[in-house]
């Protein structure tokens, strides 16, 4: 059984999953990377003194991920959301997903706005299993200096090097 905790202050584990979270999202842009734990920390408590609602969900005791939310002007974005590797494909971030759900119906919103990384495909597919499917936002900028795109994304009609 998955229970949800809100987080009112930093612990190491915590900081740990941040700092996984981070090195995933470079992993999707061929970066290699080790978690930096002091960042994942950083990272945190910025997110809890700026009022960001953050929530972990514990299995037996065990941190198995978070959601952090941003509520701006009573919409909710999800500005990240992580399930550590052994814990994934058993609900917990169904229960996470339904946390920032639940503060979006709180102020009388029926959606949550979700930042996706393109190559994030598990995340996806969860969210169009969750009814999530419409895309109005893509972030454009030039490739990083020695950067080397190696795939295409198509929206709508244009087509965009990745």
């Amino acid at each position: 059984m998955v229970e949800i905790l809100k987080i009112k202050q930093v612990n190491d584990a915590l900081a740990e999953m941040a700092a996984l979270f981070r090195a995933e999202l470079r992993s999707y842009k061929g970066i290699v990377s080790k978690p930096n734990i002091e960042a994942g920390r950083e990272e945190m408590e910025e997110y809890l003194s700026a009022r960001f609602p953050v929530f972990a969900a514990l299995v037996d005791d065990e941190y198995a991920g978070y959601v952090v939310c941003r509520v701006d002007s009573e919409v909710v974005w999800v500005e990240s959301i992580f399930v550590k590797e052994e814990y994934r494909r058993q609900g917990v971030a169904a229960v996470l997903h339904s946390k920032a759900e639940e503060i979006a119906a709180s102020y009388g919103e029926d959606t949550v706005y979700n930042y996706v990384h393109p190559n994030n495909h598990r995340m996806i597919e969860f969210l169009r299993k969750r009814g999530y499917t419409v895309l109005n936002l893509i972030e454009i900028r030039k490739p990083y200096q020695g950067e080397t795109l190696t795939q295409k994304i198509t929206v709508g009609e244009h087509e965009f090097d990745y």
